[in-house]
């Protein structure tokens, strides 16, 4: 990590240049290591789809799942350096995954470069309508109530919402049951369907859904309410002091992509992430716009490494082999 912060700080050095003449000559794919439709899909297809307004040489998005997410940044990690390829970094890939697998298939502090914090968000408690919960309080008392009888679904083994379920868990000793799924969006469809009773997911992911009553909103993880859902308590209003959990996105570029060639993609997202549309749609789906260069991202990185490397230590959560 160290050396990520000093590829990040040697950026921020970089002199003034003109963005497009650094950016490659041919079209720029991101990968995104989920499948399409959850919230890391939705805000990497927002920034890239507005940041290819101003470019001669489209962003292309490309879903390649699997992993948790590995499968696709290993192909970003040994991809070729000349800033053609991204993936997309998050929460999972970038700081859970380091945790929760006994034998990573790369390395973030030697495999990858940071290039750009695109945004980030809370999880949604969001349970089945005909579960008789609508606070905090309530789902504590009808899991401690009915042990062994409440699933949840998530986007996969090791994602946010896999390991914040499992810190109440931890936190109430509730026997509640993982069911992972490939990808928020499924596990979704698997919530609506029954097959689930409840999730901690994305607020991007869920909101719409919610909004149309397919299922009933509890509380939302950030450190404050989100405006996607004002009428939501934060976990820590709920009396669950600590628990806050804000899932994030961002891309990362193989290691050693120039630094001009970094710090011109880097300057092309900002610009996309300050259009007041993209911000505005950020808004409507309970996504935060971070932005701000290289070295702010993987500042945020190092401390997520560090605090859910604590979360799956304290849980004794076991590895994946």
């Amino acid at each position: 990590m160290r050396r990520l912060l000093l590829a990040a700080a040697l950026l921020a050095l970089a002199p003034c240049f003109s963005a497009s003449a650094q950016l490659p000559d041919r079209p720029i794919r991101v990968i995104v290591p989920f499948p399409p439709g959850g919230a890391s899909d939705i805000v990497a297809r927002l920034v890239a789809d507005t940041a290819n307004r101003t470019l001669t040489h489209k962003i292309v998005v490309e879903n390649r799942s699997g992993a948790n997410g590995n499968i696709g940044m290993e192909a970003v990690a040994k991809a070729a350096p000349d800033g053609t390829t991204l993936g997309q970094c998050t929460i999972g890939n970038c700081a859970i995954n380091a945790a929760i697998y006994a034998r990573m298939p790369y390395d973030i502090a030697t495999d990858l470069t940071p290039v750009f914090w695109s945004a980030s968000v809370m999880n949604m408690l969001v349970v089945r309508n005909d579960l008789p919960i609508t606070t905090v309080a309530e789902f504590l008392s009808y899991a401690r109530a009915n042990p062994g009888r409440l699933s949840y679904g998530s986007s996969g083994f090791g994602s946010s919402n896999h390991l914040a379920p499992e810190m109440l868990k931890g936190m109430f000793g509730l026997d509640i049951l993982h069911v992972p799924f490939r990808g928020g969006a499924p596990a979704m469809q698997a919530l609506m369907g029954g097959q689930v009773d409840f999730m901690l997911e994305n607020v991007p992911t869920l909101v719409a859904a919610m909004r149309d009553g397919r299922f009933r909103g509890v509380a939302v993880s950030g450190a404050a309410r989100d405006p996607a859902v004002p009428n939501l308590p934060t976990f820590v209003e709920s009396g669950l002091a600590g628990f806050v959990v804000e899932p994030w996105f961002g891309f990362m570029a193989p290691r050693g992509t120039p630094a001009p060639i970094v710090a011109a993609l880097n300057r092309v997202f900002n610009e996309a992430l300050a259009d007041p549309t993209v911000r505005a749609r950020l808004a409507d789906l309970g996504a935060k716009p971070e932005g701000g260069p290289p070295e702010r991202f993987v500042a945020h990185v190092q401390s997520e490494l560090a605090k859910w490397q604590r979360v799956v230590d304290d849980n004794k959560i076991e590895k994946l082999q």
